[in-house]
């Protein structure tokens, strides 16, 4: 039972997604990108069928599992540019510091401004990184690693959603201006999203994605002492 169990939420999940990438593929607008349909048809299934989150993890643990090797593959692409990242070396690391430190002073304000409490801005202002360093950030300004997780995955698949949309609204072209915003503001999410366009801005987005939660870690708590 417990196989079958095992195999209906795996497979539930797969088809969810091809189905949905199908349908993007077919109509390629920002409301129908895959990680964003896929969760919400994944959500009203665990809803008509009454099957709580925890359950519906106990099958799609394994997959969950597949996201360090994912995000470690991102490193295929970052060998492959390894010359032109080393030329544009200062460009790419005060970028992501600029747009560090934008995601999380945009969150504290974010914050304030919708009069949440403190526990809510500290788990609001590392959103841009990836969840795991983002719940550790949170755990340690006081925040809740929880809610830093949602907030995260909301950050990277709005990113995912709209970055295209405003590149485009902004005349941003290049591979490396646009590699850098999916990367810092978007994490993983949008690294997968700027590896749709090109490998080069995978590349690009990969490494911001990394320098931007190695910035966070450091400045996210310091930022923080300044409002707080």
């Amino acid at each position: 039972m417990n196989v079958i169990f095992l195999i209906v939420i795996i497979g539930m999940t797969i088809v969810s997604y091809f189905l949905m990438k199908w349908i993007y593929g077919r109509f390629p607008h920002p409301i129908l990108v895959p990680v964003f349909t896929t969760t919400i048809v994944l959500v009203c299934l665990l809803l008509v069928t009454n099957t709580s989150y925890t359950t519906y993890m106990s099958g799609a643990k394994w997959i969950n599992e597949l996201l360090g090797p994912a995000i470690v593959a991102f490193a295929i692409p970052l060998y492959d540019y390894r010359e032109t990242l080393k030329k544009n070396a200062l460009t790419i690391f005060v970028s992501v510091l600029v747009g560090s430190i934008v995601g999380i002073i945009s969150g504290i304000i974010l914050g304030i401004s919708t009069h949440v409490n403190k526990e809510f801005i500290f788990s609001l202002a590392p959103k841009s990184v990836t969840t795991p360093i983002a719940m550790e950030i949170s755990e340690m300004v006081g925040g809740t690693p929880a809610l830093a997780a949602v907030y995260v995955v909301i950050a990277g698949i709005s990113g995912a959603m709209f970055g295209p949309f405003l590149m485009r609204v902004f005349k941003i072209k290049h591979s490396i201006s646009k590699g850098i915003g999916f990367g810092t503001a978007a994490h993983a999410i949008g690294t997968s999203r700027a590896l749709e366009n090109s490998e080069a801005e995978g590349a690009f987005s990969s490494i911001a994605m990394t320098v931007s939660a190695i910035i966070t870690s450091f400045l996210c708590p310091i930022i923080l002492s300044f409002f707080f």
